[in-house]
């Protein structure tokens, strides 16, 4: 129904009234210009004929507009406060507010449920609010045909809490089809090692996939003459492979490498999304540890896989891969551990290259212990760290296991990898 006291006068629509009762207008005439159906129409010429003199159209809402009340109007501007203070601490990672995680911060911490529409009208009220920058436009549609076909894997490095001054790196791979983040950890230090292990939690947890999708970055890839002090001819760009690249090698997984940072930025991934919750979690929670970041982190990965419907695919990632599961959409393998290793230690490790001296003896950062293996033979050390203090050495020469030794880590300098 048009609202007629918007766009005339309490004169205009009198007078056109009488021109009806006058029989100077038909009805029809007079309801298409004031744009009114027959029943408001023959309405309100009853309450003209019912008294002329205090005729009007204006509209007398019966109950005051409903506000919200003083404590939920308290908690918002207590939250847009600590977004401002995030925003404009330069170490903290977050550029605008984020309205929507409000809302869902009243319900999870106060129980109180409020439309976004009413806390972007406080924001803009209250002057917590920026312009949206201008985005550069992108590809956002799914580039595969298969769960599985593509592996998005990546690090970020910040300050995830204003009460902790260090950084962290948080490791993310997500699978390109259903959106689903197989693999998130907060770590102190990024390694080779650090990415070794989410290889493992991956294909043991889902399966081995296609491709990995990463940078490249030295963890990932050789670049001569970036990663190499003295110039070999010999060595070219990819002549080498990466501790993190041996393992796909071993286990038939194919990697692809984005030409540039604008490139790897092409392809959509919800890294924003997650990295700004974890922020303004810590930030809430008053997080001081890693340990504390972490458990954030696992129920924010929980409700985006679970119960977030992605912007791009427009389902819950669980039930997008579930279903392409289900239907034979899914290039994922099971894992196998493959001839001759005999554990999951042999696959998911470090790796180092010697040869034994004429007393059957091995070195490793002045670590020299002897071994059941020839003479001059080379010897392939595959190293499983078991935990931060101790590792497992397990010696493979010519296709067999010749020998299974422990070493602390300080002594072997795992640090390096």
């Amino acid at each position: 129904m048009a609202q007629v006291h918007r766009k005339f006068t309490d004169y205009q629509v009198k007078e056109l009234l009488e021109r009806y009762l006058n029989h100077e207008l038909e009805s029809h005439y007079v309801r298409e210009i004031l744009g009114l159906g027959k029943t408001r129409f023959f309405a309100l010429v009853k309450q003209l004929r019912q008294d002329p003199a205090t005729f009007t159209i204006q509209y007398h809402r019966a109950t005051a507009p409903r506000g919200i009340a003083p404590a939920i109007e308290k908690n918002i501007l207590k939250e847009l406060r600590i977004e401002q203070q995030l925003i404009q601490d330069k170490n903290i990672p977050l550029k605008s507010y984020n309205y929507s995680y409000i809302k869902d911060r009243l319900a999870k911490e106060y129980q109180q449920h409020v439309s976004l529409p009413t806390i972007i009208d406080r924001a803009k009220r209250y002057h917590f609010y920026l312009p949206r920058p201008k985005r550069t436009l992108h590809d956002r549609e799914v580039l595969t045909t298969y769960a599985g076909e593509l592996i998005q894997h990546d690090s970020s490095h910040h300050q995830w809490s204003p009460y902790v001054q260090e950084k962290w790196y948080l490791i993310t791979s997500l699978d390109d089809y259903s959106r689903f983040i197989c693999y998130a950890n907060l770590v102190k230090k990024e390694t080779s090692w650090e990415h070794i292990m989410a290889l493992e939690s991956i294909f043991l947890n889902y399966g081995l996939p296609y491709s990995f999708y990463v940078d490249s970055h030295s963890i990932f890839r050789f670049v001569q003459g970036r990663d190499s002090i003295w110039r070999e001819h010999r060595k070219v760009t990819d002549a080498v492979d990466p501790q993190w690249k041996q393992v796909l090698a071993d286990c038939g997984v194919n990697v692809t490498y984005a030409r540039s940072p604008q490139a790897k930025g092409k392809i959509e991934r919800p890294y924003g999304w997650l990295q700004d919750r974890l922020v303004r979690t810590c930030a809430r929670e008053q997080v001081t540890d890693i340990q504390q970041a972490q458990a954030i982190l696992h129920e924010e990965i929980k409700r985006y896989n679970y119960r977030q419907v992605h912007s791009t695919t427009q389902e819950v990632p669980y039930y997008r891969l579930k279903n392409a599961l289900q239907e034979k959409k899914s290039l994922f393998r099971t894992f196998a551990i493959k001839p001759p290793f005999q554990s999951t230690k042999d696959i998911f490790c470090l790796r180092v290259q010697r040869t034994t001296d004429a007393y059957r003896k091995i070195s490793i950062n002045n670590l020299v212990f002897k071994i059941n293996a020839d003479p001059y033979a080379p010897v392939e050390l595959r190293i499983y760290p078991l935990n931060n203090t101790i590792a497992e050495i397990r010696c493979w020469c010519n296709e067999q296991l010749v020998d299974v030794r422990k070493a602390k880590n300080t002594d072997l300098k795992l640090v390096h990898f």
